[in-house]
């Protein structure tokens, strides 16, 4: 570069920021402390050493910015050093950053919603249940808004419906609490399991080297946005099998069965195996079990009936043959 371009250049430089230690603090909001700790573990780009202060760049403050966000996202400082390594030596972070924005982003449709006191106290009866609020509070199902202690978030308002339709129906709000403590635990071994399925089968060879390329990781993404649906649609399934067939087995279990014996106007339940109500069910369905066994029974009766009335009637032949 010469003439015109070079001083253009040079004026370019000199023109560019320049950071002592204190003002990079207060540019990029860590603490002094933080920014000797970074450049110890090799985090930050050597400074340009002025006489017996360092001098600290752009590419420091973009790096510091970089490294905060990547906190923020859950990132270890360790892993933050291999990302930004392989930044360094060109592999990108494009695709890394990619996949963290999938895997963090919302795994439902639902949107949330806000909700002031006066609307909550309404759905749940009226009364005001300070406990029941601060408990709400420490499960994530309501989020207080900062500077707004008459409203709230409702992350889920499905979950919210849930709770108001329990309540209504008399479950109390501290059984209510406990069920979805319990339940929650569960769903989160769910979760860890086909996690762990999707790891070992589908991810291991996109996720196998530390950092992932670039490609890799944004392939990785992509899988991540066909399989997201997959544990819902399972859980979705299984969890409505199960219910048709636990809530037939309760039904019946408190029922005493589905049929009754007539004993003039009134009816009394009659136990059956379970291993024969589950034939049944397999035969005509849950909805027609009572009315099978039923029409079973009566025609035994019947068939019973004239068997007994043939056999009183053969032997009263034998009588008269003898006679």
């Amino acid at each position: 570069m010469t003439g015109a371009g070079a001083e253009a250049g040079a004026g370019a430089a000199a023109r560019a920021p320049e950071y002592r230690i204190e003002d990079l603090a207060n540019a990029s909001g860590a603490t002094v402390r933080t920014i000797r700790a970074y450049q110890d573990r090799g985090l930050l780009p050597t400074p340009e050493r002025r006489g017996r202060a360092n001098v600290y760049r752009e590419a420091h403050l973009a790096r510091l910015r970089q490294i905060a966000d990547l906190l923020d996202r859950g990132y270890t400082l360790a892993s933050i050093k291999e990302l930004l390594e392989a930044w360094d030596a060109g592999r990108g972070l494009g695709g890394v950053l990619g996949l963290v924005a999938e895997v963090q982003g919302p795994w439902t449709d639902e949107e949330a919603d806000r909700i002031t006191r006066t609307e909550l106290d309404a759905k749940f009866g009226g009364a005001q249940d300070d406990e029941a609020i601060a408990e709400a509070v420490a499960l994530g199902v309501l989020e207080r808004v900062p500077g707004r202690d008459d409203e709230f978030l409702v992350p889920s308002p499905q979950e919210l419906a849930v709770a108001v339709e329990l309540h209504a129906a008399g479950v109390p709000l501290t059984a209510i609490s406990a069920h979805l403590r319990e339940l929650r635990g569960q769903v989160e071994h769910i979760a860890s399991r086909f996690l762990e399925f999707t790891t070992e089968h589908v991810f291991a060879r996109y996720l196998g080297h530390r950092p992932p390329t670039d490609s890799d990781a944004a392939e990785a993404a992509s899988m991540v946005r066909r399989l997201r649906p997959l544990a819902q649609q399972t859980v979705d399934a299984e969890l409505a099998r199960a219910m048709r067939l636990f809530a037939t087995r309760h039904l019946h279990h408190h029922l005493g069965a589905q049929e009754s014996v007539i004993e003039g106007s009134e009816t009394r339940p009659v136990l059956l195996p379970h291993r024969t109500t589950l034939s049944v069910q397999e035969l005509v369905g849950a909805d027609q079990v009572a009315a099978f066994v039923a029409a079973a029974a009566e025609r035994e009766v019947q068939a019973r009936t004239l068997d007994a009335l043939a056999a009183s009637h053969a032997r009263a032949n034998k009588v008269d043959e003898k006679g």
